[in-house]
């Protein structure tokens, strides 16, 4: 069974694919909620799969470490029976979460010793750890342990934190290859590439993870505060060298436009908080651009929620009365926004999808960007 099957390329890098795993095809390019905590924020499952149409999510290595532990995740028979979800799963490897810690952690070439932000115990994930974990867990697809560097970061800081996750992909894959899947069903692991904004780094460490031979790979350390046009053309030059057969995955993206523009460099999978945070915040992402909910101006418009809108919410609540459930404070209003966002964002790759393998992807693409980008 081939893991990655490319079924378009367009005249650009932009590419219509599918992943298979045990756990279901992912039509692809693919957005992934973010389901941090074995749960998408105020988003049931059922409406993850019906409405939203997700094809995968993704799960956190670190707070499912510390809550509800491996104990009780082994216990249920892994996340995809936990959450009663059977479709595929991704997980990070905590690298990222362990970064943000900044005041609370301590690096060294073994690992990082943390301290838990639930009661301030001392944890200590190496790259063997994070694999334990992560096989303990048992997503489809699972990341190597890295070191996420900031923005702006030094130029030898980025080096010899390249340089540790490269060294930490090594234990990372020799762990994998001795210790195999514990709940019957096929685990791949993605590398990650690292270098913060420097290109000589970028080329060093893509050509580093191309040669670990994995069944995709993912590019990390972006999306962190630079700007957007780095973002861009870091993300291209690393596509250039990274193998065309593979998945490639940009961690941590992002706005629709961000999004769409990294399907246009060679982008295959993506995932972001964005949708379901800016959701809780009453900011809504349309075809038409973006709208704030909280404005004065949706008071009095009882026009659908979005006439152009994939989920059952825009067609069930009016503007007015999303409007009214925010300005009250009101639960279902974060809700109706999650519902709405997520099914957006994969409507949008749907339709970019659509766009690639009818060859017209970059000319819709130059279209549609602006409109998205505006303010309603």
């Amino acid at each position: 069974m081939k893991f990655f099957n490319i079924e378009k390329t367009s005249e650009g890098k932009a590419r219509a694919g599918e992943l298979t795993t045990d756990h279901g095809k992912i039509q692809t390019p693919i957005f992934m909620p973010v389901g941090t905590v074995a749960s998408v924020k105020t988003v049931h499952q059922r409406e993850l799969k019906e409405d939203i149409k997700a094809q995968i999510i993704l799960g956190n290595t670190y707070h499912l470490y510390l809550r509800p532990t491996m104990d009780i995740m082994q216990e249920a028979g892994g996340l995809h029976k936990f959450m009663n979800w059977d479709l595929p799963i991704l997980t990070d490897s905590g690298g990222f979460q362990v970064f943000s810690l900044s005041k609370s952690r301590k690096m060294s070439e073994e690992g990082v010793k943390f301290k838990s932000h639930i009661d301030g115990s001392y944890h200590m994930f190496t790259p063997e750890k994070s694999m334990e974990i992560q096989r303990q867990i048992g997503a489809d697809i699972f990341m190597a342990f890295d070191e996420c560097t900031p923005y702006p970061c030094e130029y030898n800081q980025a080096k010899s934190s390249m340089e540790l996750t490269h060294r930490w992909l090594k234990r990372c894959i020799d762990w994998t290859e001795e210790n195999k899947e514990i709940y019957g069903h096929k685990q791949r692991l993605f590398p990650i590439v690292q270098g913060s904004t420097y290109s000589d780094l970028r080329k060093i460490s893509a050509e580093v993870i191309s040669e670990a031979g994995a069944e995709g790979n993912a590019i990390g350390g972006l999306s962190v505060g630079e700007p957007e046009e780095e973002m861009y053309r870091i993300t291209d030059e690393v596509t250039d060298i990274l193998p065309k057969d593979k998945p490639r995955y940009l961690m941590g993206v992002g706005t629709p436009w961000n999004i769409l523009e990294s399907i246009g460099l060679g982008i295959d999978m993506m995932d972001c908080v964005m949708p379901t945070r800016n959701a809780r915040n009453a900011m809504l992402f349309t075809w038409q651009g973006v709208m704030n909910l909280k404005n004065e101006k949706w008071k009095r418009d009882f026009s659908p929620l979005d006439e152009f809108g994939t989920s059952y919410v825009d067609r069930e609540y009016s503007k007015a009365y999303l409007r009214h459930l925010f300005v009250s404070k009101e639960y279902l209003a974060k809700q109706i926004a999650s519902v709405h966002n997520l099914a957006f964002y994969l409507d949008l790759v749907k339709v970019a999808r659509e766009h690639i393998v009818a060859g017209d992807f970059y000319e819709w693409k130059k279209s549609v960007v602006p409109v998205l980008r505006q303010r309603l």
